[in-house]
């Protein structure tokens, strides 16, 4: 491993055509990784339909990218698993990275797999921090036994790969300006046969409260919530707030909120502008999910709880006394 070819990531484009925010978190680390391989070039794949490279040029400028590799085609308006990865396969032969870094978005958990099964090498997912060993080797650090432990995880082969989670790392504060060369590909997608058609994308009511990775204000509930009911009041809650709902993992536990919505160890890493914590003990699982959230509001009938050794905020009180009256307040002043 002593011969550094370089890092790969993936830069997601959203249904929104957008840049996922997780490619330049992952952007920052790779450069930061990158001086540990002694400056080792940091690249993106970038798979869009034609004519949107130009909303995205700046985005890839800024971040410290070197190389962008693009694939365009009319039919790479909606993702799919199998000409996304094909091509992603093809890129990584190519320019034989060391390393390739992916969101641990929905998308970047079915492609990630399908990428090193391909290519034979191992796979780290759901990363919560990344760093180079003293063997100059990809030190992934995830997760274990239900949350309990934290296992830093070697690749044999390469490229070393990992998914990583939105919201582990903090974009870069300042631009990070390079001289970004922007080369595009060519592949005939004919020849890859999908076994896969999309036929619609409909929103549930769930993905529309489940906005957990760009939400700027998360109205969390934990066990004191109680039942599947009270997480309806913090669903009107958060839509007062132009918010979204999360849950800790003991309320997900209890059937009374969605696995989707879990924060911390085990469930999503958050960093919103606001993060309300209602009913939530405060354990160690719970708080490394969301103590980096920019002001913290906690709410429980213990005032020992731990939550309020991290809150900025702490209101000691029953949430189904104190919530009931800040919705009607909120109502009040929306009129």
């Amino acid at each position: 491993m002593s011969e550094h070819k370089g890092i790969l990531l993936y830069a997601e484009v959203t249904r929104d055509r957008y840049i996922h925010t997780v490619f330049f978190e992952l952007a920052n680390k790779a450069v930061e990784l990158s001086k540990k391989l002694g400056g080792c070039e940091v690249s993106a794949l970038l798979i869009t339909e034609p004519n949107q490279l130009e909303n995205y040029r700046d985005g890839f400028i800024n971040s410290g990218i070197d190389k962008v590799y693009i694939f365009e085609d009319e039919k790479f308006s909606r993702y799919d698993t199998e000409i996304y990865s094909q091509l992603a396969i093809n890129l990584v032969k190519e320019i034989q990275p060391e390393i390739m870094l992916i969101g641990a978005t929905n998308q970047g958990r079915d492609l990630a797999p399908r990428i090193s099964s391909a290519l034979h090498t191992g796979l780290t997912a759901d990363c919560t921090d990344l760093d180079i060993n003293e063997k100059l080797q990809l030190a992934a650090t995830r997760p274990t036994f239900g949350g309990q432990l934290m296992a830093t995880i070697l690749c044999k082969k390469m490229p070393q790969m990992a998914t990583v989670r939105p919201k582990v790392f903090k974009p870069m504060a300042e631009n990070a300006v390079r001289n970004t060369e922007f080369i595009k590909k060519t592949i005939d997608t004919s020849q890859i046969a999908s076994k896969v058609e999309l036929l619609d994308f409909v929103k549930t009511l769930e993905n529309e409260l489940n906005e957990l990775d760009s939400a700027e204000i998360i109205i969390s509930g934990g066990r004191g919530i109680g039942t599947s009911e009270g997480f309806e009041m913090l669903n009107e809650l958060a839509r007062l707030l132009n918010g979204t709902v999360g849950a800790s993992r003991v309320a997900v536990d209890m059937g009374i909120a969605p696995k989707s919505i879990q924060i911390g160890q085990t469930g999503k890493t958050v960093r919103p502008k606001i993060y309300i914590a209602c009913g939530i003990s405060g354990a160690i699982q719970h708080i490394v999910g969301m103590k980096d959230s920019d002001k913290i509001i906690a709410i429980n009938t213990d005032e020992n709880a731990p939550i309020f050794n991290v809150a900025d905020l702490g209101i000691v009180g029953d949430i189904n006394k104190i919530l009931p009256e800040l919705i009607e307040y909120l109502k009040k002043t929306k009129k």
